[in-house]
């Protein structure tokens, strides 16, 4: 029978430790903190996959600008601020309004934080054209 040094006999410490059994439950423990810049990089992420599904802009080195985020997290909720560029023409409410549901949900997916508000700036529009700019045909 193989004993590691400084482990109990065999038969004993097969139960929670003694001093465990003063702790108290895990929810009066302490609680994970997810530091705010965490927050902002997983919102960046589901951002960039709404602005390719909902804006229908593929990710490209010529196309538009990587998103960007923001956030501040206060008492179990999170508001969140996205900057990013969008196709045009398009249904400029309709794909914000659709972007921010994305985020939302899957930022409290990831997290586990409510997520109260993302507000998101459009900082240009790009054209179909723009996009193609600088291609070799």
């Amino acid at each position: 029978m193989n004993i590691r040094p400084g482990a109990p006999p065999p038969g004993e410490g097969s139960g929670p430790p003694a001093r465990a059994a003063g702790l108290p439950p895990p929810a009066e423990r302490g609680a994970t903190v997810i530091p705010d810049r965490v927050v902002a990089r997983i919102a960046v992420q589901a951002a960039r996959a709404a602005q390719s599904r909902r804006a229908a802009i593929p990710p490209d080195r010529n196309g538009p600008a990587a998103p960007t985020a923001s956030a501040v997290t206060r008492t179990g909720s999170v508001r969140l601020h996205l900057s990013m560029d969008l196709p045009y023409p398009a249904d400029i409410p309709q794909v914000c309004e659709r972007i921010q549901r994305d985020v939302a949900e899957r930022v409290a997916q990831l997290t586990g934080l409510k997520v109260g508000e993302v507000t998101l700036t459009v900082q240009r529009l790009v054209t179909a054209a723009g996009a193609n700019r600088g291609r070799v045909r």
